[in-house]
């Protein structure tokens, strides 16, 4: 599916069974939580934590798949066409750093698996 029939989807979603959206406060602050789903999976996954019995239900593409739909009713409650708004991103990101990421000595001395920054 595109970004913009995600939009739609979601949309329609919101409407059919949530009633109506969260206002935008609210979906800010279960935003927050939804990405600190994803960082409790990722520090256990591939940091030092370790999982505790609670952790076993929640999967990092569920979790990840919540900060999408949280974005998305941000998105479409704010009037943001989002596939619109990334093609804008992705090209400013393109002409800021056409080479500065090929010549960041950082990046070529560093596996992507490395510990150390």
């Amino acid at each position: 599916m595109t970004i913009q029939e995600a939009q739609k989807i979601v949309d329609n979603w919101i409407k059919t069974y949530g009633i109506r959206y969260y206002n935008e406060l609210t979906n800010m602050a279960i935003l927050t939580e939804e990405v600190g789903e994803v960082a409790r999976i990722i520090a256990r996954q591939y940091g030092e934590q370790s999982f505790k019995k609670s952790d076993e239900a929640h999967q990092l593409d569920d979790e990840l798949a919540d900060v999408l739909f949280v974005i998305i009713c941000l998105a479409n409650q704010t009037g943001v066409d989002l596939e619109a708004a990334l093609q804008r991103n992705l090209d400013k990101k393109t002409k800021r750093d056409a080479e500065r990421h090929a010549n960041n000595e950082k990046l070529k001395n560093r596996k992507p698996t490395d510990d150390k920054a």
